[in-house]
């Protein structure tokens, strides 16, 4: 299982451990990733993805799952992340929105 958010990709960094005898050992930053569902509006059910903390702020600042992934083009969304954004698209022209952040993302 790969630790990369699907919100923001945030990944694995790598840096040293530096003793007080100033000895470097490589270690793992390791994200805070959890497997959460969060809610879709326009699906108008839940959605899994591996989010990190960071990943659920941003999520709440802009607004919900179907605002960020209309404000966001696809060249900064992981595959999940797309493959979510079009489903979102494909059920908010079923169901004719017209206007808002979902219409307005296309």
């Amino acid at each position: 299982m790969a630790r990369r958010c699907d919100i923001t990709g945030r990944a694995v960094q790598a840096g040293n451990n530096v003793s007080h005898a100033n000895n470097k050992t490589r270690r793992r930053f390791l994200p805070n990733v959890q497997e959460t569902s969060v809610l879709s509006d326009t699906l108008n059910e839940m959605v899994r993805l591996k989010v990190s903390t960071q990943g659920l702020r941003t999520l709440e600042q802009a607004g919900g799952l179907d605002a960020f992934l209309m404000k966001t083009p696809d060249r900064k969304l992981t595959t999940t992340a797309r493959r979510v954004k079009r489903r979102i698209q494909r059920a908010a022209r079923k169901h004719g929105h017209t206007e808002g952040p979902v219409a307005a993302g296309a």
